[in-house]
């Protein structure tokens, strides 16, 4: 199977989305607020790459942008993220049954000041994605960082 046909498993993605971000301690609010932040995923190419690009209009959160793809010598996908703060990380990443994963628990482009894992799962439609960041000092347990719900908006 090429590399373009294993990204095809990224295609629940391929879309427009609203975000929501619930911190530590507080209870989701129902309905969730709309504060403008969205998240967009294309392919790039002949599904050659997943391109995610998000815009978050709150001070302190970063906007940004990443490539998702199959890397050979890791025998992994990777996530390539970029923000504009100037922060660049490499997260393993996969997406199977329904259960989005991200995890970065070693140095890459930049120092490992910690580490960090994200679980998004789809609705069975397919229109939202219930997640949480999880974080990891060393020396320490992992422990929630926050939720993020993605609903679908085209």
């Amino acid at each position: 199977m090429s590399a373009h046909q294993e990204n095809d498993r990224f295609e629940p993605l391929i879309g427009e989305w609203s975000l929501a971000m619930v911190p530590v301690g507080e209870e989701r609010p129902d309905p969730l607020p709309d504060v403008g932040a969205r998240a967009s995923f294309s392919w790039l190419g002949d599904r050659a790459f997943v391109v995610q690009r998000w815009s978050i209009p709150l001070d302190g959160a970063p906007s940004g942008l990443a490539v998702i793809g199959w890397n050979a010598g890791r025998d992994a996908f990777l996530q390539h993220y970029f923000d504009d703060r100037g922060v660049a990380r490499v997260y393993e990443t996969d997406l199977v049954d329904g259960v989005w994963t991200m995890e970065r628990t070693r140095p890459d482009l930049m120092p490992l000041d910690f580490a960090q894992r994200f679980t998004g799962v789809f609705t069975t439609d397919g229109d939202w994605i219930d997640a949480t960041w999880e974080i990891r000092h060393e020396g320490e347990d992992w422990r929630k960082d926050f939720d993020l719900i993605y609903s679908r908006v085209g």
